[in-house]
């Protein structure tokens, strides 16, 4: 009885076991009766169980395909709450909403700092401590003291950080427009499409031992693992996409009905929720000892977010508009849209020699934390013009503080910025002139 308990398809079972609660209330709208609580619960629960389909769907997938795409693929489903949240109040600014595009900004930008400031911070830190506890990733390394133990990262992500650096810097230039428009709609997307197409022409790595469901898969025949390769992606990414928003909303109700304020709720609780789905796949690679498959679907997931979700935003608002339009937004939004910016920054900056160590995510996640705090502070203790006032200017002082640090990492580390140029370029001619390398049959 205990084997087969154990057997790799009773965690399969159980996954979706997770699931049913959600998908059969939400597909006989028995859901539209729930209360509050109860439909944070139980889609909750539901994206809990889609995230670790999701995960084994791509950790089985790069059985077959290059692990960077799988890892993309994983991103973007994972994320795709996110895009049809921004995607709402992008149309809804299209109809004549006013305040809706500033929505679309803030919530984007808040998605974008809390994977950084909670994400990357945290997935970090919880690798070292599970290495701590007697894990055995060999990515943690003892450094100089506790705060000096690092998770060393493969170089094979110098292409991740290589685009998502080229999209950060594009970055501090769209609020000189005014609003977000085709121009950077062409490059943002341009730049996905490229980095997507490079990875999608790489070579098939071999595949790290799995164990689980994974494992049990990749001893299938390829006809095999395919379909359930797709079957994984279609019915998590569903989930996904049905349970997120509710979830989100659900938290949002709560929040309101706690006093806290709504712009606050849609900018950082709606995300970290729309999130949550990024956070758990990346814990769970962690907790198996895969800490920079956990980073290289973060890094995915914030290339695709600064690229992908920027500029089709957009697309949606003149479409909703009836014509080609501006996706306009406030001052308050253009500073939220430099700090993201300039926090993406620091933290590339930090990966530029391929490690992370405890001391550089305290780094990043007190940043993170302090200035959503003093902020929070601002709004609760001030008259909205005087909050707002005040909130900008604290935007403006932390970006200076980002931009700061990133320079004198970037000076002390200048030979390991031409290091991941070096080996993005080899990378792009590997995938570019690929073909023409093969040698003949």
């Amino acid at each position: 009885m205990s084997s087969r308990l154990r057997h790799p398809l009773a965690a399969l079972f159980g996954g979706v076991l997770l699931t049913l609660p959600w998908i059969v209330s939400w597909a006989t709208g028995l859901n539209e009766g729930f209360s509050t609580l109860t439909t944070v619960a139980v889609s909750g629960v539901a994206v809990l169980g889609a995230s670790f389909l999701l995960a084994w769907g791509a950790e089985t997938a790069e059985k077959d395909v290059p692990r960077a795409f799988a890892i993309a693929v994983l991103a973007v489903l994972a994320v795709a709450p996110e895009y049809a949240v921004d995607a709402l109040y992008a149309w809804q600014a299209g109809q004549g909403d006013p305040a809706a595009g500033n929505l679309a900004v803030a919530n984007m930008t808040g998605a974008n700092r809390i994977l950084i400031g909670i994400g990357w911070s945290g997935i970090a830190l919880f690798s070292v401590y599970q290495a701590y506890i007697g894990g055995t990733d060999p990515n943690v390394v003892d450094g100089e003291g506790r705060l000096g133990d690092y998770v060393s990262l493969d170089r094979s992500i110098a292409l991740e950080i290589a685009f998502l650096f080229l999209a950060t810097v594009y970055a501090f230039l769209v609020p000189l427009g005014g609003g977000i428009g085709a121009v950077d709609t062409l490059f943002l997307v341009g730049l996905y499409l490229a980095y997507i197409l490079v990875v999608v022409r790489g070579d098939v790595e071999e595949v790290e031992e799995q164990v689980g469901v994974p494992a049990y898969f990749h001893a299938k025949s390829r006809s095999v693992r395919v379909p359930v390769v797709l079957a994984l992606f279609a019915y998590s990414g569903l989930l996904i996409f049905t349970a997120v928003e509710p979830f989100a909303h659900g938290l949002e109700e709560l929040g309101l009905q706690l006093g806290i304020p709504e712009f606050f709720m849609i900018q950082w609780i709606a995300p970290l929720a729309s999130e949550s789905p990024e956070l758990i796949v990346t814990a769970y690679l962690v907790n198996k000892a895969r800490s920079t498959a956990a980073f290289n679907a973060l890094i995915s997931s914030k290339l695709n977010q600064w690229t992908l979700l920027i500029g089709t935003l957009v697309v949606v608002y003149s479409i909703s508009l009836g014509g080609y339009g501006v996706l306009e937004f406030d001052q308050k939004q253009a500073a939220e849209i430099w700090i993201t910016a300039a926090q993406s920054f620091f933290a590339l900056a930090i990966l530029l020699d391929f490690e992370i160590s405890v001391r550089e995510s305290l780094a990043l996640l007190v940043l993170f934390l302090s200035q959503v705090i003093t902020e929070f502070y601002f709004i609760r203790a001030f008259p909205e013009a005087l909050a707002e006032e005040y909130s900008i200017l604290l935007l403006y002082g932390y970006t200076v503080v980002y931009v700061l640090l990133t320079l004198g990492l970037l000076v002390s580390r200048w030979d390991e910025l031409r290091e991941v140029v070096a080996l993005t370029g080899d990378t792009v001619r590997d995938a570019v002139g690929g073909d023409a390398e093969q040698p003949a049959d």
